[in-house]
């Protein structure tokens, strides 16, 4: 028996091996594909866009003059609400209070993933603003101006950045369509407020919501922070978060 295995081992061509490894894998694939390869597709199309043509795109302004012209006092009140809701120091001590959890819970391969991606995503914004110098725009007075550069948008990418952690933390929850359906309108919220507040342009937050959008699932998939260990029945103690995946343990070897 043995022997017929090794045979059919043999005689496998490297096409059939690339056809199994993609049914065994197509999810991961496919998350990769739509998760993080398009985001990065869109946000270079940006950044080098802006980076030939600081005016950005001809919908930039449109756009912006457009949601302007909804402006009202009660608008006024909820955009600057929003924007500190969406703001990284809202976010850091949601995602400290879960590190914390997760730190006590020992729960280190999920720790690290939290970790990774709020802090490079913090990095990231820094680092991308700081080389693309895009200029805010000044088409009226804000109520809640900045003074930093615009490109990309930390409250997108801060938003997106927490919202997609939650998504991965609770993915084999049932509550994880509810967080769905809740995150998205926040994200989309924290965007319109950036826009309405005259503070960015919407290639601006579009801009951070992909890049934060690929660095998210693209850690995730790297880190796999949705990775539990069974534990048998008749086990005395819960095993922590601590095995490590085949491909790591022979990295240590």
């Amino acid at each position: 028996m043995k022997d017929a295995k090794k045979a059919n081992k043999e005689r496998q061509t490297p096409l059939s091996f690339l056809k199994n490894l993609f049914i065994a894998h197509w999810r991961s694939l496919l998350l990769l594909l739509i998760g993080v390869y398009l985001p990065l597709q869109v946000f270079e199309i940006l950044a080098v866009k802006i980076w030939q043509n600081a005016g950005g795109f001809p919908w930039d302004v449109p756009i912006l003059w457009a949601v302007h012209s909804t402006a009202n006092p009660q608008l006024d009140i909820l955009a600057i609400m929003l924007a500190k809701f969406g703001s990284f120091w809202t976010a850091l001590p949601i995602l400290s209070a879960i590190a914390l959890i997760l730190l006590f819970q020992k729960r280190w391969r999920t720790l690290a993933y939290l970790l990774t991606t709020s802090i490079g995503s913090a990095i990231i914004n820094r680092t991308a603003k700081e080389f693309m110098h895009r200029v805010r725009p000044n088409l009226w007075e804000s109520s809640a101006p900045e003074f930093d550069f615009a490109f990309p948008s930390g409250h997108a990418m801060t938003s997106m950045t927490l919202v997609v952690i939650l998504l991965v933390l609770t993915w084999a929850s049932p509550w994880r369509w509810l967080l769905f359906a809740f995150g998205s309108l926040y994200v989309v919220a924290v965007g319109w407020c950036r826009l309405y507040l005259g503070v960015h342009f919407p290639s601006d937050v579009l801009a951070g919501w992909m890049v934060a959008l690929a660095w998210t699932i693209g850690v995730s998939l790297i880190i796999k922070p949705y990775l539990t260990q069974a534990i048998p029945i008749s086990s005395d103690s819960p095993e922590d978060e601590t095995s490590l995946l085949p491909e790591e343990k022979q990295l240590i070897q």
